[in-house]
């Protein structure tokens, strides 16, 4: 008997339409924090923490809540913003939310998240790649990226080349 080695499903990045972002809900957003930074003296500084990020409140609309976060991409997008996604086959495991035009040759990265058992895999660096081909496709030569003080968004948009506003 001759078995074969099961077939990796590729992840693929996709413009997804506007009315998409309600599958946000596919992705778990959840992950432990221990390192973090800070802003000290212009600096940026390590520090230890301890917190735990659940995924998406799926009740209500309050802070960290799913309709919070689809309200907020739904206002980006209708501002021009682009929405990405990573897929794997069917399944959303990333997104990305672009304003090609944010102000003069600025463009923004609004919104970028992995589901947790797909990081670490080039998702987000593959999600901001396109995105920062369609902030240059628009006359972009800066992008404006906001993120939580986590070790590993920090250290994520560290190493794509972003460095502190001024």
């Amino acid at each position: 008997m001759v078995v074969k080695a099961s077939q990796e499903i590729p992840i693929t990045i996709a413009h997804l339409k506007p009315g998409e972002i309600e599958r946000l809900a596919e992705l778990d957003r959840s992950e432990h924090i221990t390192r973090a930074y800070e802003l000290i003296d212009g600096e940026l500084t390590q520090v230890e923490v301890d917190w735990q990020v659940p995924n998406w409140f799926t009740a209500g609309d309050g802070d960290h809540s799913l309709a919070e976060q689809i309200a907020f991409c739904r206002s980006h997008l209708d501002q021009g913003g682009v929405l990405l996604g990573a897929l794997k086959g069917h399944l959303l495991v990333g997104i990305a939310l672009v304003r090609p035009k944010l102000h003069g040759d600025m463009a923004q990265l609004a919104f970028l998240h992995v589901s947790l058992v797909f990081r670490k895999q080039g998702i987000a660096k593959r999600l901001m790649g396109v995105a920062c081909d369609i902030a240059r496709s628009a006359g972009a030569r800066r992008m404006y990226v906001s993120a939580v003080p986590s070790e590993s968004a920090v250290g994520f948009y560290l190493s794509q080349g972003c460095r502190l506003a001024e």
